[in-house]
């Protein structure tokens, strides 16, 4: 559920991040990005390994320091606040990692791990504060019996529960969740979803969730932001993407899922793309999917316009909504 009338929870304008390559020049990671969350909203974004999705959610977090651009939370510009001034919103955003068990401190039981920041900004007693890190866990489908035990003797699942609990427990307006279900088996991925969508349907947080399965995406999200080679090539409502995506990189992403449905599935049609992701250290001029697009042409050399999309959103591209002739043809059996 999203408000009109709120300032937005999250709004990134121009961000970028550049790194030192290890043989000398510069691995442009994330290039003027642009991202707007609502309250209550659930914003994913989707783009293949080393697009920068990752980047952008440490950006926000100020794990990684912007070199340009501008993040506003909640109304507060976070950009380049010292870490001294930045503690106090530290609160207002968390973000659960892919990785649980390195997010975990080892030593500590899971009662404890949840406890602790419960005890920082709440100001409680150490058994007010367990009794309510030992509700939290339970919440999150965790058996009581497991509190007292410490992050190895519990499975993948289990762990990535113990994060979300932590987090959730300090009421952000917004959680970042980095591809938190990619290594869960799939039963416990669904379980772990549904219990997300639930919990923030009932604590109204807003939620960055960066993943690339889009069937996970269009299951879980508002609205959906396509990357690519550190740019964002399309942005719009969920349903208006996965109905009709416009970019031809969002196409072929979405050519590239697979249907539950056996007879949908072969009735589909797909887009291979040809060559392979350029060097973020150097990448394509104009637009940088140019390289690999079914329908470019010689003006793609060329910056793209940001247009609106017919049904909601942006895409950036020349051709917004042309589909490729080899495309027009159904999967074989």
């Amino acid at each position: 559920m999203t408000s009109a009338t709120s300032d937005p929870v999250l709004e990134i304008a121009g961000l970028c991040k550049r790194f030192k390559a290890a043989g000398g020049g510069v691995v442009h990671a994330v290039e003027d990005v642009d991202l707007r969350i609502e309250p209550g909203e659930i914003v994913g974004l989707v783009g293949e390994s080393g697009s920068g999705k990752s980047t952008v959610g440490k950006c926000v977090v100020r794990l990684l320091e912007p070199d340009e651009g501008r993040i506003t939370l909640a109304g507060k510009d976070i950009t380049h606040l010292s870490q001294r001034r930045l503690r106090p919103v530290r609160g207002d955003v968390h973000m659960v990692f892919q990785d649980p068990y390195s997010s975990l401190n080892p030593r500590a039981t899971i009662r404890s791990i949840v406890a602790e920041p419960l005890r920082r900004k709440e100001k409680l007693s150490r058994a007010v504060a367990r009794q309510r890190a030992g509700e939290l866990i339970e919440r999150m489908g965790l058996p009581s019996m497991l509190v007292d035990r410490y992050p190895h003797e519990l499975s993948g699942g289990q762990r990535q529960r113990v994060g979300i609990a932590r987090s959730l427990g300090m009421r952000p307006k917004l959680l970042i969740a980095d591809e938190p279900i990619s290594a869960l088996d799939t039963s416990v991925q669904a379980s772990i979803l549904n219990q997300l969508k639930e919990l923030q349907r009932e604590l109204g947080f807003s939620c960055l969730f960066i993943a690339h399965n889009l069937a996970t995406v269009g299951f879980l999200c508002d609205r959906v932001a396509v990357m690519y080679l550190g740019r964002i090539a399309e942005q719009g409502p969920c349903a208006r993407i996965f109905r009709d995506p416009q970019h031809p990189y969002t196409r072929s992403l979405l050519s590239a899922a697979l249907v539950a449905d056996p007879v949908v599935q072969r009735a589909r049609t797909k887009i291979v793309l040809r060559g392979e992701i350029p060097s973020p250290i150097s990448p394509p001029s104009g637009c940088v999917f140019r390289t690999r697009c079914p329908v470019v042409q010689d003006v793609c050399a060329t910056q793209p316009p940001l247009v609106d999309a017919e049904g909601g959103g942006t895409v950036r591209c020349h051709f917004p909504g042309r589909v490729p002739a080899e495309a027009k043809q159904p999967i074989e059996r």
